[in-house]
Formats: structure tokens, sequence, C-alpha cells
């Protein structure tokens, strides 16, 4: 397995619409980073956040999921409560090829004001827009900042394509636009 480099992923993005829209170098002026880096891509964040609340007292149960333990805000700029939790997703769009693995890790920016973002894998085959979780583990008030860097993509080949893929399996996930809650 390869973790692979920017241009990989650059012509992966450009001939074979493996992020929608691709970003052709780091951005900074003024915001947090974001597109292709040296061996990775740093997606941004959107502007719709699903906020959790104990307003209802609600519990947050992943076999049945209400929309009662949560608010829905659009927003340019996010203010996470204390201790508390976000659901996002990425402005882009990603199609993973089928022998890549996908793993997402935080900006730095974000893990040094406490703020954790938490993606599980893209599997071979996937697409769609990714869900993003932020976590804000201080007891302050945190900002999430829409349409700039939330997280890092790393993409590893494997040395084959993969027997089953996330799409063979006709995956709960495929093809997911915006942000989408937990479904079983």
């Amino acid at each position: 397995m390869a973790i692979m480099s920017d241009r990989w992923i650059r012509k992966m993005a450009l001939e074979h619409g493996m992020i929608e829209p691709y970003v052709d170098a780091q951005k900074r002026e003024g915001v947090i980073s974001y597109g292709v880096s040296s061996y990775g891509y740093d997606a941004r964040v959107g502007n719709q956040f699903k906020i959790f609340t104990n307003v209802d007292s609600a519990v947050v149960d992943p076999k049945n999921f209400t929309a009662n333990s949560f608010v829905d805000r659009e927003t340019d700029v996010c203010i996470i409560p204390p201790n508390s939790f976000a659901l996002a997703s990425t402005v882009e769009y990603f199609r993973i090829p089928r022998d890549v693995l996908v793993i997402c890790v935080g900006k730095s920016t974000y893990a040094r004001c406490g703020i954790i973002v938490n993606v599980t894998p893209l599997e071979p085959e996937w697409e769609g827009h990714v869900t993003l979780e932020f976590s804000n583990t201080t007891p302050l008030p945190a900002r999430v900042y829409a349409n700039e860097g939330a997280c890092q993509f790393l993409f590893l080949q494997g040395d084959e394509p993969c027997e089953v893929s996330y799409r063979d399996k006709a995956g709960k996930y495929q093809g997911q636009r915006g942000v989408t809650l937990p479904r079983i």
C-alpha cells in the first residue's frame, strides 16, 4: 500500500472527477487552508450544520436517530457550544477509485483549539459529500468557518483492487449529498 502524491491526486481529480470542485494548490489568504497538498487534499466544510442540543432532553440513538437532538443552521460561521458536537459536510464531492482507501485527519488549526474532526474511512468506490463530525472538547464556545479548510484526506492505494467494494455492497451512504444522518 502506498500513500499517493499531489501529482496523482491532481490527475485523478482532473481526469476522473475524483474530487469536485478540485482546488489545485493550497489556498491560505486569510482563511484556513484548503486544496491539494504534498500527499493529501484539504477539504472545505460547507455552510449547513446540524448542532446537537439538549433542549428536548433527546437521547442520541444510532438505531433510532431523531431530529429533535439537533438544530439546523445555514451560516458562514458555526458556533458549537462547549463540550458539544455538530455535523456538516464537505463542499467537495468525492469519487473513490476501486483500489484506494481514504483516511481523514483533522487540521492542526482546529485541533490546537480543541476542535476534533472525525470522519470514518472512505471505502473503495464510495462516492458522495463527506459528512464531517466536529467535537468541541473545550469548556468554551468554538467557531467553525464554512467554505474553509476543515480536514485532510490521505489517499492510500492498494497493491491490487479489492474483491468487494462499497459500491458492490450497495452501501447505505453511497451517493450522499449534504449532511447525512445515521442510517441502519
